[in-house]
């Protein structure tokens, strides 16, 4: 049962939002849908009467991801019958990241709930997580303790994966793959999903400084249908994960790590090149045979070429946050002693 301080922070916001005109939403849950078509009626229906009991209102956006089993139109029928229900139809399949997307954007609660469409993720632990964020956290992500999956396949991948993503972003989670998370809307707001960035939400929530909690929730074996999962993103997982890992440590400072890689293939080159020039005017050997001469034209055109990148990457990074009015920083809050009078 969700925790009754959570739910009365709740209200009074709302509350406090409606003296002032506002239409207020208190839990948008958003679910990217793929060729779910036996579980969507079920779906619909668990969330909603794990809601409903809370005195929260809600809403539920599912996000249809160019599903070709009838998801699409099933989906349509029952927004059209459905109040609490909002359809999101994309043209074709973008994928999650870009589905999650899309559905963060249409959201309009103060909070947003995100789960998977296959049944696994029970929305009956979707009150914990709002309790839990309501403690005063940014992001809750969900730990499937007792995951129902195949060890070989998804348990074991799964593990490596949460150990390599933890280590390489500082965010120790245990369960970094699972959907079911709840955000508070303005940091869903500040970050740009793209690629498969959907998994590292929790690590782009921490680059924006972000309170971040983990709380274990059930999991079920797949009822319908097969998993869109595999081994075959890996890969890009891999990539997206080493971006996650230059924008944690030089997002607004790219200068640092072309400059001073360009910087020190430059000095080597400058090195090594006034060891040969001292064989060849000072010992009169010859130097045009040496493959050390070749290697100390690379290093140089090499460190020209970083440092180029790195003023370049400074000026993309001014026009990024110029152009867009976006700040380098981020205020949790503002305190001042005028409140008290």
């Amino acid at each position: 049962m969700l925790d009754t301080m959570a739910v009365k922070a709740a209200l009074l916001s709302r509350e406090t939002a409606a003296k002032n005109g506002e239409n207020v939403t208190d839990v948008s849950v958003v679910v990217p849908i793929h060729n779910e078509v036996e579980s969507l009626p079920l779906l619909i229906e668990s969330i909603a009467s794990a809601l409903i009991g809370t005195e929260l209102s809600y809403e539920i956006v599912c996000v249809d991801d160019g599903s070709s089993d009838g998801s699409t139109q099933l989906l349509k029928q029952l927004a059209a019958s459905r109040s609490d229900l909002r359809a999101v139809i994309l043209r074709r399949n973008y994928g999650q990241t870009a589905a999650m997307s899309a559905g963060f954007d249409r959201a309009t609660g103060r909070v947003i709930v995100t789960m998977d469409g296959d049944l696994q993720n029970d929305p009956a632990d979707i009150p914990l997580l709002v309790a839990k964020l309501e403690e005063g956290y940014d992001l809750v992500s969900g730990w499937r303790k007792n995951r129902q999956d195949d060890r070989l396949t998804r348990l074991l991948p799964s593990q490596i994966a949460n150990w390599l993503i933890g280590r390489v972003t500082s965010v120790k989670l245990h369960d970094y793959g699972c959907s079911l998370k709840a955000y508070r809307t303005e940091l869903v707001a500040d970050m740009n999903l793209y690629g498969e960035l959907h998994r590292f939400l929790p690590a782009l929530a921490f680059i924006e400084g972000a309170r971040i909690a983990e709380i274990p929730v059930r999991h079920h074996p797949r009822r319908y249908g097969k998993s869109k999962y595999g081994l075959g993103r890996t890969f890009r997982v891999l990539m997206d994960l080493l971006t996650i890992a230059f924008m944690k440590k030089f997002l607004t400072r790219p200068m640092h790590v072309f400059g001073l890689l360009g910087l020190g293939s430059m000095t080597l080159g400058t090195i090594l090149g006034m060891y040969l020039t001292f064989l060849k005017l000072g010992l009169g050997q010859s130097i045009g045979s040496r493959p050390l001469l070749i290697l100390v034209a690379i290093l140089l055109v090499t460190g020209l070429q970083l440092f180029c990148f790195g003023l370049l990457g400074e000026l993309l990074m001014r026009t990024y946050h110029e152009s867009q009015g976006r700040p380098i920083y981020r205020v949790r809050e503002v305190v001042s002693g005028e409140e008290a009078d």
